[in-house]
Order: structure tokens, then C-alpha cells, then sequence
């Protein structure tokens, strides 16, 4: 079918956009000599995450066990769980992955957990990786100092089924700071603290095989620091709203939007506005409103109506027609995408695969 004849509400992939994002950030990552190992919970997408490994991803992070677990399911590798394991239910998941011979990593901020994390490898005859995170300003998860996080490291390297396997550091409270020059500013000062670390594991003979972090806002500057061996940037791939605006490198976005809303024009019963079938329901609404794009007049703009309505507001311009499919780019991809089942994937005006949300609500 033509992309304007999808069932709506519908989230569309146009594949040439995201392709294009995938290569431009993997080309950077290898001209800096710095792994990548893209965020699943961005896409949350087994057919994603494969595509990405094709073009040299390291593997996925993931941010909870259910996105490991469906990862893992489409045969990807070189998982990284960036959010700790406590819960009994989660550990006993992460026994069924060691069980299944998943290659996957986990997270610690507390010796506490470090031990149940040990239990839990030798239950399964395994060793697990562990990565202790340091918080670097965020003040989420993550080792409150530096003392702090290499007490952590060093229970983890205290334990015969666990290994050392580096650390993680995610300053994601930066990643949209404007200007440019003030979002460098602030990340480099947590750096220092990064560094710090490093520097002190080093010392102790606990040299850390990676250090990961980073996202798509702060990449070109965290490539910069050479601290980082590993990228974990995830929203390039679709470019929203909020990173579309965002100065990406020194004076320029590379990337291009890849990720729509499509919605059908329902009712156009008042002048110079339409509503379509896309509300609070088909798009995420803590970042802003969606942008009216392909279909939708020129310089309108998008109204949430409620959870299945929006209006679309466009003053004198020629209104589009009753059931006319229009597209809007998301305002925040990730809590967007877990809104659907599946992404219509589209090249130019035609659909050409429809692709599951394997990871979805996990």
C-alpha cells in the first residue's frame, strides 16, 4: 500500500532517513576509534538492533530486563543492562538469560546487590560482567562519589562469578542543554569526576576494560574527552522533535527526522482547523507537541484534543480533506514508539515491511 493508506493512528519508519542516521553515526563513532552500543530503549526493536549490528554496533544497552530478555530472543549480543538488578523477580530473570547462554552485562551501584548478582551467576555456573555506574549529575541511579563507586568495583572484582567489566557513566540530564557551548561545559565538568574514577581504579590495578556512557546530544563531545570507549546514544536513529532542535555538533544536526505519527484528518467542521484520530493516546506528551510534517499544511501547528483527537490549526491555508492521512514528527521517541505493537516501514510513498515493537511495555 502507499503510505497514505495506512490504518491509523500508525507509527512510520521512513527506512532511506534511518539508514542514513545509522551510517552517519557509525562513521563517526569509527573515525574516533570508539565502540557504539546504541540504546534499545529508543526503538525497542529486534529488526532495529540487527541492522544497527550490521553496521558495526557492539551490541544494544537496554534499559530494563524485559528489553534484554526480547533482545536476546532475536539472537542479539553484546547486551548491556544499564538500569540495576535488585528485585527477586528481575534477578531470577537474569538466571534464565545466564541459563539460556545470553551474552549480556549488568549494572551495580551497591555492594549489596553486587553479592546477589554473584548468587545469581553461580547459580547458573556463569560469570557474569558487571559495570559499576558512577552518577555523574543525573541523581537517578549510579554511585553517589567516587569512593563510593570504587568500593563497588572492587566488590564486583572480589567475587569468582562476577568479572570487572568497566564503567558507566550517563549524563542525561545534559543531553538537550542549549547552547552548545554550555552543554560541553557542563559535561566536561562532570568528566572530571569520570576521570577521577578511572584514574583511581587504575591506581588499584582495576583498570577498567570500557568505559561506557554518553548519548545522542552530547556524542560529538563525548567522543571528544577520550574517556569513553563506548557511545550509548540511541534517539539518533529517529531524530524527534527535541533533538531535531538541538545543535548536535559545533553548529549544525546531522541526522534526519525518520520517525512519524501518521493520522487521519476525522472532522473539519470548524474554519481553519482540522482534527485527526491522534491524541494523548498515539503520542507521548511530556516533551512538547507533536510537528505537523508530511501532508499537513505549511506553517500549522498541533493541538492535543484528548486521548484519541488532536486538532490541526492552520488559519487561512487550504484545508486537507476528509480522511486525508497526515504525519507528524514525535515529540519524545522512546515513551512513543511503546505506545504500538509494530512500525510500517515506508521508502519514498510506499510501505514496504511492517517490523514488531518486540520489547514493547517491557
Amino acid at each position: 500500500m502507499r503510505r497514505d493508506q495506512v490504518n491509523t493512528p500508525a507509527l512510520l519508519i521512513d527506512l532511506d532517513a534511518l539508514d542514513g542516521n545509522v551510517k552517519i553515526m557509525t562513521d563517526f563513532a569509527r573515525s574516533k576509534g570508539i565502540g557504539l552500543r546504541p540504546h534499545a530503549k529508543s526503538h525497542k526493536s529486534v529488526d532495529i538492533a540487527r541492522r544497527l549490528a550490521a553496521a558495526g554496533a557492539l551490541g544494544a544497552c537496554c534499559a530494563t530486563i524485559g528489553e534484554a530478555e526480547a533482545m536476546a530472543a532475536g539472537g542479539i549480543g553484546g547486551l548491556l543492562i544499564t538500569s540495576p538488578l535488585t528485585a527477586p523477580h528481575m534477578l531470577e530473570r537474569l538466571g534464565r538469560l545466564l541459563r539460556r547462554g545470553a551474552d549480556v552485562m549488568a549494572v551495580a551501584d551497591d555492594s549489596g546487590n553486587v553479592a546477589k548478582l554473584a548468587e545469581v551467576a553461580a547459580s547458573q555456573g556463569a560469570v557474569l560482567p558487571v559495570v559499576v555506574e558512577l552518577d555523574v549529575g543525573i541523581g537517578r541511579t549510579g554511585c553517589a562519589d567516587v569512593a563510593g563507586a570504587v568500593a563497588v568495583a572492587r566488590a564486583i572484582a572480589s567475587h569468582g562469578t562476577l568479572s570487572f567489566a568497566g564503567v558507566q557513566a550517563y549524563w542525561g540530564h545534559l543531553q538537550l542543554v542549549m547552547p552548545y557551548a554550555e552543554r560541553r561545559s557542563r559535561v566536561e565538568e562532570q568528566a572530571t569526576r569520570l576521570r577521577e574514577l578511572v584514574s583511581s581504579l587504575t591506581a588499584l590495578g582495576l583498570a577498567p576494560p570500557r568505559v561506557t556512557g554518553g548519548g545522542t546530544g552530547t556524542h560529538w563531545i563525548d567522543a571528544s574527552l577520550n574517556l569513553f570507549t563506548e557511545l550509548q546514544a540511541g534517539s539518533f536513529i529517529f531524530l524527534d522533535s527535541l533533538y531535531g532542535a538541538t545543535e548536535l555538533v559545533p553548529g549544525n544536526n546531522p541526522f534526519t527526522p525518520s520517525l512519524f505519527v501518521a493520522a487521519s484528518v476525522v472532522s473539519a467542521s470548524h474554519p481553519g482547523r482540522v482534527i485527526v484520530n491522534a491524541g494523548f493516546k498515539a503520542m507521548a506528551t511530556d516533551s512538547g507537541k507533536p510537528i505537523p510534517a508530511r501532508g499537513a499544511p505549511d506553517e500549522s501547528a498541533y493541538r492535543y484534543m484528548g486521548d484519541e483527537h488532536g486538532a490541526v490549526e492552520f488559519g487561512n491555508r487550504p484545508a486537507p480533506p476528509l480522511g486525508a492521512v497526515l504525519e507528524f514528527l514525535t515529540p519524545h521517541c522512546d515513551p512513543t514508539v511503546n505506545l504500538y505493537a509494530c512500525y510500517r516501514i515506508v521508502r519514498g510513498t510506499e510501505v514496504i515491511d511492517e517490523w514488531p515493537i518486540s520489547a514493547r511495555g517491557y
